[in-house]
């Protein structure tokens, strides 16, 4: 496939994208419609049948009128349903593309036949939700773009495309994926970075040993899983996992709070690697390796802890454990996640109504890089 076909692709994407919308929203109005239908006939057959009512017998109790919850499957029957390959959901999911919701009393999430229903009826099924997770690699991608792989790999490198996932090949290397949704974008909106010479910002960054991919893969993650938990331990707790645990000591000195955070650390919903070299790998992804990428991390999880420490103590020894937690979003019926930018690390997460104030257990009077235990590393 050209470029120039994938932005006609592109283009089509967008403009089924936009029909959909439409449809969605006269489909909704129709809806509208058929319940008020429904409540008149429901008045009017109301209003019939109110003499027998008044003809039962004492002590025969109709049904009651509790709805019963929505029924769910599993995943593995939802992907069926959804003609996708279980990676493929899983992916989706991780993407905010399908809602999922925590099994009781603990276990692997679960979709709603509602969610299942809602997937079903958009236009293009199953072709559309299929693309929408398609990921490629490296020479894939760059046949995409109609460019060579050595071109695509400086691309990724220099942070222009950001993977969202990755396995382990037969000798253990790390191999990144891209969805090719994202590809397809960046085509359309940076189509002369794919041909002729490479930027001289570029080519230094790229000299130097520059290597975008680990970072921003990381900083989707992490923004994916904040999108997912409003309590602020959780929060804090999933900035800290981009830190190392002599980091971590710097900024959280408190070991209960540094214990508490590792309780409450969301974690994927699917999608966790199976062998330990998988582990392995992801543990030494998962941690912040450039100097400015580390202090930006502290920075974050300093913030977040702020807020932490106002919202509640972390528990102590001897605690009734009736710590009050957040639900955790399993899932959102959102469009894919616009990935971050490889020029600028996200901003840190601020919210209404949170002070960036020192709280109890943080000694006041403290400038936020003297917190951060941030003593001029990197300088001479």
């Amino acid at each position: 496939m050209t470029v120039k076909e994938v932005l006609r692709v592109h283009a089509r994407t967008r403009a089924v994208h936009a029909r959909t919308q439409g449809a969605h929203a006269r489909t909704q109005g129709a809806r509208a419609g058929t319940q008020g239908a429904r409540a008149e006939c429901g008045n009017a057959t109301a209003d019939a049948g109110a003499g027998d009512v008044g003809m039962r017998v004492e002590g025969e109790g109709g049904p009651t009128s509790s709805a019963a919850p929505a029924a769910t499957v599993a995943a593995g029957r939802a992907a069926q349903e959804l003609g996708i390959r279980r990676a493929e959901f899983e992916l989706a999911v991780h993407l905010g593309l399908i809602a999922v919701v925590g099994a009781p009393g603990g276990g692997r999430p679960r979709v709603h036949e509602e969610e299942i229903a809602r997937l079903r009826e958009q236009p293009g099924f199953p072709d559309g939700l299929a693309e929408r997770v398609r990921t490629v690699g490296t020479a894939e991608g760059a046949a995409l773009l109609d460019i060579a792989p050595a071109r695509f790999t400086r691309l990724a490198r220099a942070g222009c495309v950001s993977p969202v996932t990755f396995y382990l090949n037969r000798y253990r290397a790390v191999v990144w994926l891209y969805l090719a949704d994202e590809l397809a974008a960046f085509a359309s909106r940076e189509p002369e970075l794919l041909a002729g010479r490479t930027p001289l910002g570029m080519r230094t960054m790229l000299e130097s040993g520059a290597d975008w991919r680990p970072r921003n893969w990381r900083s989707q993650r992490i923004d994916r899983l904040l999108s997912r938990t409003e309590d602020p331990w959780a929060r804090t707790a999933v900035q800290a996992s981009a830190l190392d645990p002599v980091q971590l000591a710097e900024v959280v000195d408190d070991p209960y709070e540094r214990a508490y955070l590792v309780r409450v650390r969301p974690e994927p919903v699917f999608g966790r690697p199976g062998s330990m070299a998988a582990r392995e790998a992801m543990g030494e992804l998962m941690l912040a390796d450039d100097p400015d990428e580390i202090l930006w991390r502290r920075v974050n999880l300093t913030l977040e802890l702020d807020a932490a420490r106002e919202d509640r103590p972390a528990p102590r020894p001897g605690d009734d454990g009736g710590i009050r937690t957040a639900p955790v979003r399993a899932g959102a019926r959102t469009g894919t996640a616009a990935p971050a930018s490889a020029a600028e690390p996200t901003p840190p997460s601020v919210r209404p109504g949170a002070s960036g104030s020192a709280a109890a257990g943080v000694p006041t009077g403290k400038g936020l890089l003297a917190r951060l235990g941030w003593r001029g590393r990197g300088a001479g």
